[in-house]
């Protein structure tokens, strides 16, 4: 959890630099991966308190256990869903008030039970403990991005 805190507060270092674009190395904004890494946060935040534990089965999934193992999301192979992206103009006053909003989200995931639980579309069925490595997994991916869109 302490990673996940940690990236959340290099994100927010990058909130001024949000209309800084590469196309080099992306065809979005920094602003847009900032608005996207706080939209899944936020929403995978919703889901986990939402859930059911009860209802949390584990299953064996290769490819999360390949992904979860290596670290690392590969670049590009993913289309992210619908609901975590911004088709709109991005505004700091939006990045900030998803900044907040993924700050107290954090505090909310420490008194969660073990067993609650988020459905990824590739992953499956994802535990507490395994829903925040993915988390940071996701949030650690679009950082190294935004790292080279700055780059330059």
């Amino acid at each position: 959890m302490e990673k996940l805190k940690h990236y959340i507060n290099r994100i927010e270092e990058k909130l001024p630099l949000y209309e800084i674009s590469n196309l080099a190395v992306s065809k979005s904004a920094i602003g847009w991966h900032i608005d996207h890494s706080f939209k899944v946060i936020n929403a995978v935040v919703t889901a986990l308190k939402n859930s059911k534990p009860e209802e949390y089965q584990w299953k064996f999934n290769k490819i999360r256990l390949l992904i979860y193992t290596i670290g690392v999301f590969p670049r590009g192979k993913v289309k992210a869903p619908k609901s975590v992206q911004s088709y709109e103009t991005i505004f700091l006053n939006d990045l900030i008030l998803q900044f907040e909003t993924a700050k107290s989200g954090l505090l909310t995931l420490k008194h969660l039970d073990k067993n609650a639980n988020f459905n990824h579309p590739i992953f499956g069925q994802l535990n507490l403990k395994q829903t925040i490595y993915f988390l940071q997994l996701h949030t650690k991916h679009h950082l190294k991005i935004m790292d080279d869109i700055l780059k330059k």
